[in-house]
């Protein structure tokens, strides 16, 4: 549905070149294209140290490729398949946030609304938070809540529940409304938010509005779901070993524990293609929440590695002056890749199991929406080739917050970063200390390589409106302390 605009009327009366597969598809191209991305696939995985990775692509309403390559599980020797279920981690959020805004529609949510309209038991940091975080402020991560908090709250139905009630606790760590910083917590109150509105708990809630609708069959939430699959597991360090555990803690769901497959990710994001109508006709999205999600709220600190700007859920970005709208995810050893380029009715979806994602990710996407869409992906962000002025007074300091500890310090001339991770996340991360050489790019703008990974990753500091001092690094803003 929706796609027929995309496709030339006539053959001969266009400069764009055609061949068969665009004219006709049928099985005999869809096979020959995943034969050939499944070779490329095994290439890529193989030079970037990946374990295992599972790729679809999506291209004007038909899976036209799905490769898998390597093995899901290192030390039980399990091959990846096309039907292996990864973990899509924050991928996640947009499900959720799919199902809040499916719930505006409906007049039970507002997104201007104070969450307490709806959960008057909510107690946050301060009153200000607590009286003025709204749903907006949880879909677009500006609501100050520090989302990297990490408590187990068990495997009852009353798990986001109990999550809710620690979040009064915490310390915000920037104004309601002041910045951009990723928020895990937000999706998990907002999980909780979606569960009181509806009376449904959010696994089943994500069933039954998303799952089924979409017709999904490898789709999950639960461990013991997954179990009934081919599952991968997480592998961490260089080279990549197994994690030691496979996945998060159930409070976590609506943040980033749906287990799925590229194939039917690729349903999900049809689904906002096609204005929030499924294959069958269902309608689960109005048009209207569809560009909602896809309307920029908040532009990036650093708008170097993820997008410029955040939406409702998605992330937003121009590669070559085509508009791209995505989400990552990250959890124990998987790494989660998901774009879609509406103007060239393009989705991709690349999931993984550890080594240097990053990099295959790059060198996959680059090459699909060169060869599909005609398009130059962005370039990936480098240190200056030539000097840059730098006074090491202007970061030299401790930001901190929950689970982070950054101090800049100046050494032999230049700047390093001290990167200690805290609180819960610290129980969860076998290496908790790592030392980064910061490399210039520009005046506040630095970048680092972190252990296995040729990418650099940008180091950004700036003030908020206020004149408090901030680093933003890896989609998180953390405050100067000392």
């Amino acid at each position: 549905m929706g796609h027929d605009a995309h496709r030339p009327l006539n053959p001969l009366n266009t400069l764009e070149p055609l061949n068969e597969a665009e004219l006709e598809p049928n099985m005999t191209d869809t096979t020959d294209l995943s034969a050939r991305w499944t070779a490329r696939l095994t290439e890529l995985a193989a030079r970037h140290s990946v374990p295992g990775a599972n790729l679809g692509i999506l291209h004007r309403g038909e899976l036209i490729a799905e490769a898998a390559a390597g093995l899901a599980n290192t030390d039980a020797g399990i091959e990846t398949t096309t039907d292996t279920l990864f973990q899509i981690g924050s991928i996640s959020k947009v499900w959720t946030t799919t199902v809040a805004m499916a719930l505006v529609d409906e007049g039970l949510l507002e997104l201007d609304a104070p969450i307490v309209s709806v959960l008057p038991e909510l107690r946050l940091a301060n009153e200000e938070l607590t009286q003025g975080v709204t749903l907006r402020h949880l879909l677009d991560h500006t609501s100050g809540i520090d989302g990297d908090l990490f408590t187990d709250t068990g495997r009852g139905d009353d798990c986001l529940e109990k999550f809710a009630a620690l979040l009064g606790d915490g310390t915000p760590n920037h104004p309601l409304g002041a910045t951009m910083s990723y928020c895990n917590a937000g999706f998990t109150l907002l999980g909780r938010v979606l569960e009181v509105v509806t009376g449904v708990q959010w696994d089943e809630l994500m069933r039954e509005r998303l799952f089924r609708p979409l017709g999904l069959t490898h789709t999950v939430t639960l461990p013991e779901e997954a179990l009934r699959f081919r599952a991968a597991i997480g592998h961490l360090g260089d080279p990549p070993v197994q994690a030691p555990l496979w996945g998060l803690m159930r409070s976590a769901g609506p943040a980033g524990l749906i287990c799925s497959t590229p194939r039917e990710v690729l349903q999900f994001a049809r689904l906002h293609l096609d204005n929030g109508v499924t294959e069958e006709g269902t309608k689960i999205l109005s048009a209207e929440g569809v560009t909602a999600m896809q309307t920029p709220q908040v532009e990036l600190p650093d708008p170097y590695i993820l997008g410029n700007a955040w939406g409702l859920g998605w992330f937003l970005d121009t590669w070559d002056g085509q508009r791209v709208y995505g989400h990552d995810g990250g959890t124990i050893g998987q790494s989660a890749f998901l774009r879609v380029l509406p103007e060239a009715d393009l989705a991709i979806c690349l999931l993984t199991n550890g080594g240097d994602t990053m990099s295959l990710y790059r060198d996959v996407f680059a090459e699909i929406v060169q060869e599909l869409a005609g398009v130059t992906m962005r370039t990936a962000i480098q240190p200056a080739t030539e000097p840059v002025a730098v006074d090491p007074a202007d970061y030299v300091g401790v930001y901190q917050r929950l689970s982070s500890r950054v101090e800049i310090v100046e050494r032999d001339g230049g700047l390093v970063m001290l990167d200690r991770i805290t609180g819960p996340l610290a129980e969860l991360t076998p290496d908790t200390e790592t030392e980064y050489e910061l490399h210039p790019v520009e005046p506040g703008l630095f970048v680092v390589q972190r252990p296995g990974m040729k990418s650099w990753f940008p180091v950004v500091f700036y003030t908020l409106a206020d004149g408090t001092p901030y680093i933003h690094h890896g989609a998180r803003a953390t405050p100067k302390a000392v």
